[in-house]
């Protein structure tokens, strides 16, 4: 029996979230139909999307690829979705698939925008692509180097990616640095060294920023060592930072420059493209380690009650998985 309608989790006003019915096209000529198994909620941009802190300035910019509605709502975004091809060319029937497709039971989508998963690759773990995707551009961006001392601040799913993708660069001293001691565990299960701010290694070759806060930006300027890059991922949304740049910020020559997945690194572009960067990102999903970044797990239709509290939940949130019953 074809489907018709498909539930959707839509921010309907800043703060507040439903499920709307709508309608769902028969798939095209080129075109799959996916059910969905599981999404993951990015706190950090889904955040700031949710409470309606996207400035107006970057309404375009700040699309997600399938979201539908305008900022600050009512609006349909997320780009975390991993199911099962239903319908759709026969090589992909029945693969399982990562999409950058918002929350929603059911979807049809282009063929070229789903990306099937590696046999070692779990569906529970694949919703963590989109953040692992961030962190090799973070990483590419930063570009660091054999034997490098590398401090990375911020230990929420993006920071503890990037510090493990540098830990697995050899000679590399990485530190994973945040404010929640509670995060010692998450870098223990990842392999990377831990530290408070105030116990953060100095003399940095560099330094990477995903904390999301001023504060933490201020612990990377301290820890950097004498002409060090210092790579800023966080995203603010309509806050405003101000920086003690009155400081060694320009007695040790430093450089700060942005990190932003939207863009491939400058030397990579001449070989890689956005699937080629998604395809490593779920190869590089295999280590079952990564686990540790799913901090909980609830159904789909409790999504609207549960959003406000992945919102406030501070430090005790890292990815949270919506779980999609069979249809």
């Amino acid at each position: 029996m074809p489907y018709t309608t498909s539930m959707a989790f839509w921010t309907q006003a800043p703060g507040h979230g439903v499920l709307r019915r709508q309608p769902l096209a028969a798939p095209g000529r080129d075109e799959v139909l996916v059910e969905a198994l599981y999404s993951g909620v990015s706190r950090g941009t889904e955040s700031l999307v949710f409470t309606g802190r996207v400035p107006s300035s970057e309404y375009q910019r700040m699309r997600a690829p399938f979201q539908e509605g305008e900022f600050p709502g009512p609006l349909k975004y997320g780009y975390a979705s991993v199911g099962r091809v239903v319908e759709g060319p026969a090589e992909l029937r029945e693969c399982v698939v990562f999409c950058l497709y918002p929350h929603q039971q059911r979807y049809v989508v282009p063929a070229s925008a789903v990306h099937p998963l590696p046999e070692e690759v779990p569906a529970e773990r694949a919703v963590l692509a989109a953040n692992l995707e961030t962190a090799i551009n973070g990483v590419w961006d930063a570009a660091p180097g054999l034997g490098d001392r590398i401090c990375v601040i911020g230990a929420g799913v993006v920071g503890a990616l990037v510090a493990w993708l540098c830990q697995g660069i050899p000679g590399t001293q990485v530190c994973l640095v945040d404010i929640e001691p509670e995060r010692a565990g998450l870098a223990r299960a990842l392999g990377v060294p831990f530290a408070l701010p105030e116990e953060a290694p100095l003399d940095n070759d560099l330094v990477i920023h995903a904390s999301g806060h001023p504060s933490g930006l201020e612990t990377a300027l301290r820890v950097a060592a004498r002409e060090t890059t210092l790579v800023e991922m966080s995203w603010y949304g309509e806050q405003t930072v101000t920086l003690p740049l009155g400081g060694a910020f320009h007695a040790q020559r430093l450089t700060l420059r942005s990190s932003q997945v939207g863009g491939i690194a400058p030397q990579r572009q001449p070989r890689w493209d956005f699937r080629r960067r998604m395809q490593l990102a779920l190869r590089l999903l295999a280590d079952p380690r990564l686990d540790a970044l799913i901090s909980g797990e609830t159904p789909f239709d409790t999504l609207p009650d549960e959003m406000p509290r992945l919102v406030q939940g501070g430090g005790r949130v890292l990815c949270h998985r919506i779980r999609y019953a069979p249809t």
